[in-house]
């Protein structure tokens, strides 16, 4: 992507984002919207060792200001999810989600600490919103070995209470470009929301189907409930994910921030919206 195309389009999200974020949720001075220096630290605070990304999640939470009464880690099987959850005026449910975990190879900050960073920080601006919807803040396990940690958790919602379930949005891999869709993961009335979303921050719209790969929005599918997966990869991307490369050096951190803008711009759009809007 042009840097200079990329600088151009991020300043005008700077202008439109606050206006909508706005005026679509209620204004409260207490809110915190983040700032690119702070997500550029934020990812600086990614750790390269699987057994210690998990309390790793959590510091950044309590940094994003979620007591320790708030915060659990589900233990479903052999995975370990960590959970936020913030109460809504209903009982309508949107999950956001990312994961947490790497592989053996590489400090895993692309895949998927930038998407760790833009879920902390939505929760971290969303927390102070007067909501529609009550909101759950995922970080999953084990995705890296077969989506299990989105899996459980997304079995684990039973039959009856599925329809409270409205939407699940996911975070996978940022650090170069603008938000995508990862096509074949993700509903198709939730992409085209994100189009709109994109053609309202002036901002590229982009999807692609990633060939063999997949995200923990297509556990929440299986079960019924509408979901989406965004990433900011170039079409470069096999050559920094899964080795050496993945490190911190290699992110525009941009692409991160862009990423959180446009994502609370989304969910803006998603908790004005009625919990059945994104069903087939």
């Amino acid at each position: 992507m042009n840097k200079r195309l990329l600088i151009r389009n991020f300043i005008a999200i700077l202008f439109l984002g606050f206006a909508f974020v706005y005026t679509s949720f209620a204004q409260q001075p207490s809110v915190k919207i983040s700032t690119e220096s702070e997500i550029k630290e934020d990812i600086k605070l990614n750790v390269c060792k699987n057994n210690e990304r998990l309390e790793a999640v959590k510091k950044l939470f309590q940094k994003m200001g979620a007591k320790d009464s708030e915060m659990k880690v589900e233990k479903i099987k052999n995975v370990e999810n960590f959970v936020v959850a913030k109460k809504g005026k209903t009982d309508e449910t949107v999950i956001v989600g990312a994961h947490y975990d790497k592989t053996n190879d590489g400090c895993g900050v692309i895949d998927n600490w930038t998407g760790i960073v833009i879920l902390a920080n939505l929760y971290r601006t969303i927390k102070d919103f007067d909501t529609e919807k009550t909101y759950i803040f995922a970080a999953f396990g084990k995705e890296e070995l077969g989506l299990l940690g989105s899996d459980e958790m997304a079995r684990a919602i039973p039959k009856e209470k599925r329809s409270d379930y409205c939407t699940m949005i996911n975070f996978d891999s940022f650090g170069f470009t603008y938000p995508q869709v990862m096509k074949n993961i993700s509903d198709s009335k939730l992409t085209d929301l994100a189009k709109e979303v994109s053609n309202e921050l002036k901002i590229p719209f982009g999807q692609a189907a990633i060939e063999f790969a997949s995200s923990d929005s297509e556990s929440f599918r299986k079960q019924k409930i509408p979901a989406i997966s965004f990433h900011g990869l170039s079409d470069k991307w096999q050559e920094y994910l899964h080795n050496s490369k993945d490190k911190i050096e290699s992110v525009n951190p941009q692409s991160v921030y862009i990423g959180y803008r446009f994502a609370l711009n989304f969910l803006a759009k998603i908790d004005a919206s009625g919990c059945n809007a994104f069903r087939k």
